[in-house]
């Protein structure tokens, strides 16, 4: 990832990940059911997890980039972004359960980009 980026929350149906950081900072925020979080900076050689279907997002911390190695015990890669969940739920439910009206509902659905930064996986 690249210095001042962050990678929108995303959570995995199928799979838990493990990342080993190679290089840089970074500081991860992994939410659970019931309103529990816990955010936790990782360095050169420390490990994060994510259980499956925990949503969690990532973002640099310092100047200097941050590569580290994802892996999941499954043979499948699937994730679920923030962005694309929000512009496949249909616009009444989400602005029934988050209170908010029509117009900023249709705001989120249309600029996905509001959810992340510049982010450099090495293979885009």
């Amino acid at each position: 990832m690249k210095a001042g980026a962050m990678r929108q929350l995303h959570w995995h149906p199928t799979s838990d990940e493990w990342q080993y950081y190679i290089s840089g900072h970074a500081r991860m925020t992994v939410f659970g059911a019931k309103g529990r979080k816990i955010t936790r900076e990782f360095g050169p050689g420390d490990v994060g997890y994510v259980p499956m279907g925990y949503g969690h997002y990532l973002e640099t911390v310092g100047g200097d980039p941050c590569e580290m190695l994802a892996v999941f015990n499954t043979g499948t890669y699937q994730e679920i972004a923030l962005s694309d969940w929000l512009a496949k739920t249909p616009s009444r439910l989400l602005e029934t359960n988050f209170s908010v009206p029509h117009n900023i509902i249709d705001t989120m659905q249309k600029a996905p980009k509001l959810f992340s930064t510049p982010f450099d996986s090495g293979n885009q």
